[in-house]
Order: C-alpha cells, then sequence, then structure tokens
C-alpha cells in the first residue's frame, strides 16, 4: 500500500506537543529468529515470543495511535480489525487490508516505496549485500524480486519463510533510534553496534528517496566522522564518532538534549552540536554524560517528559545522597555515588563559556522555568516510587522510557507498578489501553479531550527488548506548545 504521493509536513519542537504524525516498524518476522547465542550481538537481552508480541502487545499500540492520530483508519472497524477471520492483514505492509496511514506511517511501507525505482533498487541491493557479504549471484536475484517482498527480505533476513541469508535487524522496532526530527530538520544516527548498521543505511536510503521527505531533502543532517578517524588505534568509545536517536531530545524550539552514553560518545555529541549549530538549527545544546552501562543505554532509558512541569526520571542517577558527616573509611575508596554522577554542560551558540548543572533535576527544571515558561511547580515521578529495588527494576523494564501522544497523556508498560502508584499520587488517572480503546470505539471518552492519564500498555514480550514506546516512536509533526 504505497504512500508515494502522500504530503508530510515535518516539525517538532517539543517532546510532549500533541503529536500529529510518526515513524514506526511494527515486529517483523526477524523478531522471532534472534538466537540465544546472537541475542547480545543483536542488542536483545533475552528471546521473544513474536506472535505473542504483535497480538497482544504491539497491535495495541497501533490501534491506540490510530485513534489519536488518525481515527478515520480505525473508528467503527474495531471488531472486524480484531476478527479471526482478518488473520493480522490490517497490521501487515504488504496486504490489501492494510491500514496504510500517512499519519502512523511504517517503515516498511516506505521501504517497498522506493524499491520501485530499478536505479535505487539496484543501488541499495548492492549496498546492502556488501554489508552482509552477499555472493554477486544473490545479488542479482534480489535486484530482481519484486519490491514489497525484497523491502521484507532486507529487514527480516529471510529471502523465503525459512531461509535465512543475513541478520535479521530486530532492532528495527525502536524506530527513535535511526534518527530525531529537530524542528524542520532530521537529525539521522550514527549507530555504536554493528548490529544496526543495516537500518540505518535503510534509513538513509527512505529520507533521502521518498517522496514524502522531498520538501526536506536539505534539512537532512548526517555525521561524519571525525578527520583521518582511520588513523586512530584501537576502538575507544569516546573517540568514534557514534550518536543514537535515544540520547537526543528536543525539549522546546531552541535546545536540544544529548546524551553520552552507552551508545552515543562524546565525539558523536560534537560533532552533532557543530552540525545543529552551523545550520541554525537551535542555539542551545545540553550534554548529559551518564554511566557507560547496559542498564541506562540512552537518556531516554533515565528520564522522559510528562507535561512542562513534570518530567518521570530515575532517581537514583538524579540527586546524589548528601554525605555523611563522619563516612566510613571504605567511602575514601569507592564512592559509587559519585562515580555514577551524571555530567551536565550546557552550549549555547555564541557563548565561550558553558552552563552547568549539579544534577538532572536542576536541568530539567531550568526547562520547564525558563525553555517551556511552566508558572507550575516543576514536579518528578521517580521510577518505582524511588524505592529501592523497585526504582532499578522497574527502569529496567522502561518506566522512565514513556512517548507523549499530547501533554499530559503518556504511554507506558503495564508492569511498572510502583511507578503506576507514583503517577497516582500525582493525581494521574491510570487506564488500560484494552479498556481505553473500547470507550473510545463506543464514544465514552474523546481522545483529543484526554487530560493527566498514564495509559498502560501490555509488556511481557515488548519489554524483553530493552525499549519503550518512546524507543518505538519517531516523532515528524507535533504541534507547538
Amino acid at each position: 500500500m504505497t504512500l508515494q504521493n502522500a504530503k508530510l509536513k515535518l516539525d517538532v519542537t517539543s517532546e510532549i506537543g500533541t503529536l500529529r504524525a510518526l515513524l514506526i516498524h511494527s515486529p517483523d518476522s526477524g523478531l522471532g529468529k534472534v538466537v540465544p547465542s546472537k541475542a547480545q550481538d543483536w542488542l536483545f537481552e533475552d528471546l521473544v515470543h513474536l506472535d505473542t508480541m504483535r497480538k497482544n502487545e504491539y497491535d495495541y499500540y497501533i490501534k491506540l495511535l490510530l485513534y489519536f492520530l488518525d481515527p478515520d483508519k480505525i473508528k467503527g472497524k474495531l471488531v472486524l480489525v480484531d476478527a479471526p477471520a482478518a488473520d493480522r492483514n490490517f497490521y501487515k505492509p504488504d496486504s490489501a487490508d492494510f491500514y496504510a496511514s500517512d499519519k502512523v506511517i511504517e517503515l516498511q511501507t516506505l521501504l517497498a516505496d522506493i524499491l520501485e525505482d530499478d536505479a535505487i533498487r539496484k543501488k541499495l541491493t548492492a549496498s546492502v549485500c556488501a554489508i552482509e557479504g552477499c555472493s554477486y549471484r544473490l545479488q542479482q536475484q534480489l535486484i530482481d524480486m519484486a519490491p514489497v517482498e525484497l523491502a521484507k527480505v532486507f529487514i527480516s533476513g529471510a529471502l523465503h519463510k525459512d531461509e535465512m541469508i543475513f541478520a535479521p535487524i530486530p532492532n528495527l522496532i525502536f524506530s527513535r533510534d535511526i534518527g530525531i526530527t529537530i524542528n524542520k530538520h532530521i537529525l539521522l544516527n550514527k549507530p555504536a553496534k554493528k548490529a544496526r548498521s543495516r537500518e540505518t543505511l535503510l534509513a538513509r536510503y527512505i529520507l533521502f528517496n521518498h517522496p514524502l521527505f522531498a520538501a526536506y531533502r536539505d534539512n537532512i543532517l548526517e555525521l561524519s566522522e571525525t578527520v583521518q578517524h582511520f588513523l586512530r588505534p584501537g576502538e575507544n568509545h569516546d573517540e568514534k564518532t557514534t550518536l543514537e536517536g535515544g540520547d537526543v531530545m528536543v525539549v522546546s524550539a531552541d535546545h536540544v538534549i544529548i546524551g553520552c552514553s552507552e551508545r552515543t560518545s562524546i565525539s558523536g555529541a560534537n560533532e552533532a552540536i557543530k552540525l545543529l549549530f552551523q545550520n541554525n538549527v537551535v542555539n542551545k545544546v545540553t550534554v548529559l554524560k551518564i554511566p557507560h552501562k547496559r542498564d541506562y543505554m540512552h537518556i531516554d532509558t533515565v528520564f522522559t517528559q510528562v507535561k512542562r512541569n513534570m518530567w518521570v526520571l530515575l532517581g537514583s542517577l538524579a540527586i546524589a545522597e548528601a554525605p555523611t558527616p563522619e563516612p566510613e573509611p571504605i567511602s575514601w575508596f569507592a564512592d559509587k555515588k559519585l562515580k555514577d554522577k551524571p555530567e551536565i554542560v550546557q552550549f549555547i551558540k555564541g557563548q565561550t563559556k558553558p552552563n552547568t548543572f549539579d544534577c538532572i533535576e536542576d536541568l530539567l527544571t531550568d526547562i520547564s522555568t525558563n525553555d517551556l515558561n511552566s508558572t507550575e511547580k516543576v514536579e518528578f515521578v521517580y521510577s518505582g516510587n524511588n524505592q529501592f529495588p523497585f526504582d532499578a527494576r522497574e527502569q529496567w523494564t522502561d518506566s522512565c522510557n514513556l512517548l507523549a501522544l499530547k501533554e499530559g497523556v503518556v504511554l507506558g508498560y503495564d508492569r511498572n507498578d510502583h511507578t503506576v502508584d507514583a503517577f497516582k499520587a500525582k493525581g494521574f488517572s491510570v487506564i488500560h489501553v484494552t479498556e481505553l480503546l473500547l470507550k473510545f470505539e463506543n464514544d465514552e471518552i474523546n481522545p483529543q479531550q484526554m487530560e493527566n492519564t498514564l495509559i498502560l500498555m501490555p509488556s511481557s514480550e515488548l519489554s524483553r527488548a530493552r525499549g519503550g514506546f518512546h524507543c518505538m516512536s519517531l516523532p515528524l509533526l507535533r504541534d507547538r506548545i
């Protein structure tokens, strides 16, 4: 189902403006082919059950997005969409019954669209085959495939249903990491892990060649390596130029946060700042350096925004504990709190000396007050209600990785019970998506009129992949706030 003639407006100036369009990728067959020996190489902590992930979890995400962003595609059809005879065709990009929204946009559809062009199909096939070490004959075989089928091969790694010709790219469901929309620009990523190189290549071809983005091609920003990078010895993380979308947050029209983490290097942040300033995209960039740990991965696993004056975050990585008057002797040798304390430096275009912040709360309070002009007291919802061990347990299952559909209406997993309690204590309504969809369908609730609500999403399989709904979204258009 083509989007060749669709029109797109690109503009994201916050994390909380009403969401109007985004890029997603539904779980494909490649996720069902992750094996234990390669799981960590492919950035998965565990094996997932694909059918459960699709039918019992991700499909609810699609339906919810459509009710908010493109209701004509779903309203009045809920029973038909979920009927056993429908066989999930509503969710399959290669089906005639696919929802084909130009607001909830499936990456596989865009890939199939650009593969209709013979020249692009040949160039992209050659590029993929070069990355994957394919034979020349296999390359010719792929070029001759139908675009829809070839798109599935590039994503799943399977030539036919059960014949794998190269590795899957299971992380494509985390569409946030391929790039980030900043105002009317898109900053493309430069991944830290080899497992994500093919998805980055596909994203570049889509963004530079699909008609949907034609008006914005000059606004696509690509990071380059530092000069003579090929002469660098070793594989020092901070020296490699890497950047992923989960480490970039657009907190206001003129302010971007970039995290230096397990996946984004100092060099990557440096090159991104230069690009953003040279192209007059923003005038202020804050670099937030967090520990290089799998626990955190990206800054959006540590905090995300809920409202102008409200954020959800991991308390143990935020305000440090006050020092005791008479510390024990061991504290002189190993102070974990001090070791893991984030470093926060803010760069303003044209200003020689940067600003610094002592903790994440101070930075977020400054954003709410000075960038977003909030007159209300800035509030924090802490992972696990800031109780050990639930703070760390629930952060691991993405209690801090929430997607705002509009200001104050956010999606999170239903397994993070103590974080849910923290939201309730702040006066938020909490409702499970299964109940909410029925209320939408029966006109008991209008999505556009919802306020201060945490929508709980099923999470037994999706959470195994170590990503929440902030990760599973690449916003293209939000209302300005």
